[in-house]
């Protein structure tokens, strides 16, 4: 709670400002809104509005998913999903309500419009980065943004993805900047394998392989603007250039740019790199795929916790969406946290009893289920009664979703 603070400064702490940031947190994160939010939770809409239009924003929320994170990851049990030095990163596509600057009509998946979210997920199931990007745009573009941006204790190393977040120039970055780029491409086998050497020396060095590979790199280009291609991995790297805008302009340049040409070239000769050994090593292919369906599941969460209002988003503006979409992940990463904790204890208890819980079938649980999450909260009837008296014509009644909640 101590990320959230005043946009005007330093300010004094009410004792009531915890309880506020929650219910507003929730009423963004479950799509209920303040108004509802209101009428559920006893604080007034003044109250709940005032604590958003100060406390509220990228900024903060950002920072404190930042600490729900690293204190995920300090955890004992956490250490078996993973290290923290692989992640993912994939689009989920939600509907808009109303007129907004960023969503679009896609009638593949809307009936209406819609927008995208393009979340990072650690191998530890927590969140550390989401965008909000308009549902057209080319997912590929942001793969890089938020690993650059991570301000998280995560050591990530290695990034994991689907077909759309696959580029040449995201190849050739990846390694640029340091980092593996091990995505899970649709219709591998029809992909281009390039060599650096005549056709005749490969053939002849690998009978069986030499064949397939077809394409000979344009080396000579790639030493030509080596520098270049050092410097330009420095501009994302140290912050003095966005990867999406870098990606998106060279991704669309034409050949008659060397440096984009350049680039593509040793793209193509790392995605062979990486092709012979996603073929070659089964463990590595359940690795990738493993990744890929823990995003699945917290994209499942997420569903799951945005339920008011049939899970389309009201917001008309980028900033807006952006907090709403910040605070989904905050209160994802949470219930991934709390439960993480759970099973900590839990296992702890077990052993303490004599029972044998093997290190090995830890990795295979996840904190992202929700079956333990009452996501729509329970219902006084004396307090509603009551409520009700108050005030007869104005008051709405939340109604429980399900008939054996009273």
């Amino acid at each position: 709670m101590d990320c959230f603070t005043h946009a005007g400064g330093k300010q004094t702490r009410s004792p009531e400002l915890k309880r506020n940031l929650l219910a507003v947190l929730i009423a963004n994160a479950t799509n209920l809104g303040l108004v509802r939010m209101a009428e559920a939770c006893g604080i007034s809409y003044d109250i709940l509005a005032w604590t958003q239009e100060w406390y509220i924003r990228e900024e903060t929320l950002a920072a404190a998913n930042a600490a729900v994170v690293n204190y995920h990851h300090r955890l004992p049990l956490t250490q078996a999903f993973g290290g923290g030095t692989l992640s993912s990163s994939d689009g989920q596509r939600f509907p808009v309500k109303g007129k907004s600057t960023t969503a679009r009509a896609m009638k593949k998946y809307f009936a209406g419009q819609g927008l995208s979210t393009y979340t990072h997920v650690s191998d530890q199931h927590t969140t550390f980065g989401i965008k909000v990007i308009v549902v057209t745009r080319r997912e590929a573009h942001y793969v890089l943004d938020e690993i650059m941006g991570n301000k998280t204790d995560l050591p990530i190393t290695e990034h994991a993805t689907d077909t759309h977040g696959v580029t040449l120039v995201n190849f050739a970055l990846f390694d640029l900047v340091g980092m593996q780029l091990s995505p899970r491409i649709r219709d591998l086998g029809k992909i281009t394998l390039y060599r650096m050497d005549p056709k005749r020396n490969v053939n002849s060095l690998w009978p069986v392989v030499g064949p397939l590979l077809t394409q000979k790199i344009n080396m000579g280009l790639i030493e030509e603007n080596w520098d270049d291609l050092l410097r330009l991995a420095g501009s994302i790297k140290f912050g003095h250039a966005t990867a999406s805008l870098i990606v998106g302009k060279l991704s669309a340049s034409s050949r008659q740019n060397t440096l984009a040409a350049a680039l593509k070239e040793y793209g193509a000769l790392r995605r062979t790199i990486y092709a012979a050994r996603y073929l070659a090593d089964e463990t590595y292919r359940r690795r990738i795929a493993r990744q890929l369906n823990k995003g699945e599941s917290l994209h499942s969460l997420h569903r799951s916790l945005l339920y008011a209002h049939g899970g389309a988003i009201r917001h008309r503006h980028l900033a807006a969406q952006t907090e709403q979409a910040w605070c989904l992940t905050l209160l994802t990463n949470s219930v991934a946290t709390w439960t993480t904790e759970y099973y900590g204890l839990a296992i702890g208890q077990m052993r303490a009893e004599g029972r044998a819980v093997d290190d090995e079938l830890l990795a295979h649980i996840s904190p992202a289920h929700s079956e333990n999450v009452n996501f729509f909260g329970t219902i006084n009837v004396e307090v509603d009664t009551e409520l009700a008296k108050l005030n007869p014509a104005g008051y709405r009644p939340l109604r429980p979703r399900c008939p054996d909640r009273t």
